[in-house]
């Protein structure tokens, strides 16, 4: 299929619609797609004609799943590094969502994951519906919180963030809203009245004033989440400065939820855990996006070739046996000097460039 046909592109009035269309693969990002979003985004940027963009997914299921993980797989099995070109374009096209001169409305409904969360987060208005289900599930795969997620979750009120990255978790609308990775929430029923009220904004001068009012008009209360209760364990757990020190912090906690965080964090990644919780602090640090997404390029890097990634994914995807040998298999077998070598630059860097 071509790139052409996997994203769609349509002017209605003032308004730019764009629409991932690989609704089998739940609109599952491929390099083509990265480069025609960037381009056409560039393209309407400058066309005075667009007064605003919607991102939203082709099909009931989802916004997007993320990039193609099993594509990923056969390249790092393979000693390919395009996956590193992926992701650097990718980021970039986060970046330039993020930096965007004009309202960007993401339309999160059904499963937003991965590349999904960047397209969609960085956003200028991001609607989620009853439907949504936005996941983190990089380190139970080997992988880190990339498209800018260190950038995200490290802003999160508390240490909610942290809980979720090192977790692999999973909100829904309320929770996300809380959290500020959304805005808004218009049941799934009434998007197609938002959609009608946007084309319509391609007469008003204040098309800021005319999307907030659309969303007065539309929005509702989602159903309440369930982080809100877990404040006070996890912002004590989650606290500590080491994946160590959170698991005997969890481990002492009686609330049904932390027992069950900690039954996660034992089936993740150990190095995972370890590199994630490490550029989180980073992230808290750096307070912008650029700088994050420049990390997570590099720590990305390092985990293309690295064991973990390729045993998450051939666990979760290939072989479907959820039953990953990590290596090293505990926490304790993860030194500082081995979490250090993921923030020192790659050579596969510089190779994906040549």
């Amino acid at each position: 299929m071509s790139a052409a046909a996997e994203v769609l592109f349509d002017r209605l009035g003032g308004l730019g619609v764009v629409t991932l269309n690989r609704p089998k693969a739940l609109n599952a990002l491929t390099l083509g797609m990265v480069r025609s979003i960037a381009t056409t985004l560039t393209d309407w940027s400058s066309d005075d004609s667009v007064k605003l963009v919607l991102i939203r997914g082709a099909g009931e299921r989802g916004l997007c799943a993320g990039g193609d993980i099993r594509a990923i797989y056969e390249a790092a099995v393979a000693a390919d590094c395009s996956p590193i070109t992926f992701w650097r374009e990718e980021y970039d096209l986060n970046l330039q969502i993020a930096n965007y001169p004009k309202p960007i409305i993401a339309i999160m409904n059904g499963i937003v994951m991965g590349g999904g969360i960047g397209l969609s987060a960085h956003a200028s208005h991001r609607v989620v519906t009853e439907t949504t289900s936005i996941a983190m599930p990089e380190t139970s795969i080997g992988f880190i919180p990339d498209i800018g997620g260190t950038y995200l979750l490290s802003r999160q009120p508390g240490e909610f963030g942290t809980h979720l990255a090192l977790t692999s978790g999973r909100v829904g609308a309320a929770d996300a809203m809380m959290l500020g990775l959304a805005d808004i929430h218009i049941s799934n029923a009434r998007l197609p009245d938002l959609f009608n009220t946007l084309f319509n904004c391609r007469f008003g001068e204040d098309v800021s004033g005319a999307i907030g009012l659309a969303f007065s008009a539309l929005a509702n209360a989602p159903e309440r989440g369930r982080l809100a209760d877990s404040k006070d364990w996890i912002n004590q757990a989650y606290a500590a400065n080491s994946v160590e020190e959170i698991c005997n912090r969890l481990s002492r906690r009686s609330e049904p939820g932390a027992k069950g965080a900690l039954a996660e964090l034992m089936r993740n990644s150990p190095t995972s855990l370890k590199v994630t919780l490490r550029a989180l602090r980073e992230a808290r640090r750096f307070g912008q996006l650029a700088p994050c997404l420049e990390m997570e390029l590099n720590i990305a890097s390092h985990c293309l070739f690295g064991h973990d990634f390729r045993e998450g994914i051939r666990a979760a995807v290939i072989d479907k046996d959820r039953n990953p040998k990590w290596s090293p298999a505990t926490l304790e077998e993860v030194t500082d000097a081995m979490v250090e070598t993921y923030f020192q630059p790659t050579p596969a860097l510089a190779t994906s460039r040549e």
